[in-house]
């Protein structure tokens, strides 16, 4: 094996350096990974481009990187569910395991929460990385390792209509075609919605919402919230019943509510800024519920079996593939808006 292990740091806003950092060693319960795919999320850029995410501030070197998959090269004292040369997708957050949320089973909500590539927390884009073991998942044969990263994302569209109530003959409407907004897609059709219709600014990701499965699609055309709201529900024949708001720009959460169906359920699963103005009358005289949801808990067994079962398939998500090597054009194209998930290739 060799000592160095190319790394991708984010030393400081707008400062990506690739470097060779130790190989570390896994501890009890751990396993070390040879990794292989990570893909680029937004929450990467926007730590790049702005040094911060609210009160996650980059205050030391940070490695980048949480969307993995990789191969174990070493397992640490006391691991049984793994095996040398098993290949597993990584569940990012590893929480406390005693707090009163770990044990309602609610560990996304964790306060000593550790997630990959959120400060402090190293992530994983590099060569060689330590996770916890039962926080790993195996992949069956016929599952890829670059589907195996995309299981994080994915695992938010699963937590989301799960917070929704997702079921069948569901009317959805999904805000925002972006990489978030397409695994809700997916996971809202592979729930049995009926009607799944995904809105946007942008013509290219309408396109591919289409052809990933939505029934309807509508272009942003107006800042006007309520004029919105009618042209949805005139596409739809009625108000949806659930709407998940993946872009988190005011007016399309403001747009979520008036358009949702009275009794319905509006899930906030975009971050815009911290303060948002909405018409709070109208949802409660309505009796509209308004959920939030944070990352994701207890999903990603259910997201591999949709992956691996063939009702989901995720591959058309990816439209861009870099070497490590090549991690700052990575970067950049994601950064420009290019394609919808851009995908690392770790190994050598």
């Amino acid at each position: 094996m060799t000592d160095k292990n190319l790394t991708a740091i984010l030393y400081k806003q707008g400062d990506i350096r690739l470097e060779d950092s130790p190989v570390p060693e896994p501890g009890p319960g751990q396993v070390q990974l040879c990794m292989q795919h990570v893909g680029i999320c937004g929450s990467d850029v926007h730590y790049w481009q702005h040094g911060a995410i609210g009160d996650f501030i980059l205050k030391a070197p940070m490695v980048l990187g949480h969307e993995a998959a990789g191969v174990v090269s070493q397992v640490g004292a006391g691991v049984t569910s793994l095996k040398v040369g098993d290949r597993v997708a990584i569940e990012p957050g590893v929480p406390c395991r005693r707090c009163t949320d770990c044990k309602k089973g609610r560990y996304n909500l964790c306060p000593d929460m550790k997630f990959c590539a959120t400060p402090p927390v190293h992530g994983n884009l590099a060569r060689f990385y330590v996770h916890d073991a039962d926080f790993c998942f195996k992949l069956p044969d016929h599952v890829s390792t670059e589907e195996g990263a995309l299981l994080e994302p994915l695992s938010v569209g699963v937590h989301a209509c799960k917070r929704a109530g997702v079921t069948l003959g569901s009317k959805v409407l999904i805000c925002g075609a972006g990489p978030i907004g397409l695994v809700n897609l997916l996971t809202a059709k592979a729930c049995g919605a009926s009607q799944v219709c995904v809105t946007d600014l942008d013509d290219k990701r309408l396109e591919m919402a289409k052809a990933m499965g939505a029934d309807l699609t509508v272009k942003v055309t107006s800042k006007d919230p309520r004029e919105m709201a009618d042209i949805i529900e005139g596409c739809f024949g009625e108000k949806p019943s659930i709407t998940i708001e993946c872009s988190g720009a005011p007016a399309s959460i403001r747009t979520a509510i008036y358009c949702t169906r009275s009794g319905g359920c509006v899930v906030l699963v975009g971050l815009g800024p911290s303060d948002v103005t909405l018409p709070i009358v109208d949802a409660a005289v309505r009796e509209v519920d308004i959920r939030g949801i944070f990352r994701y808990v207890n999903c990603y067994p259910t997201a591999l079996a949709m992956i691996a079962s063939g009702k989901v398939d995720v591959r058309p998500l990816i439209t861009h593939r870099f070497r490590l090597e090549d991690t700052m054009e990575a970067f950049e194209t994601t950064r420009r808006g290019d394609g919808i998930k851009v995908m690392i290739c770790c190994a050598r």
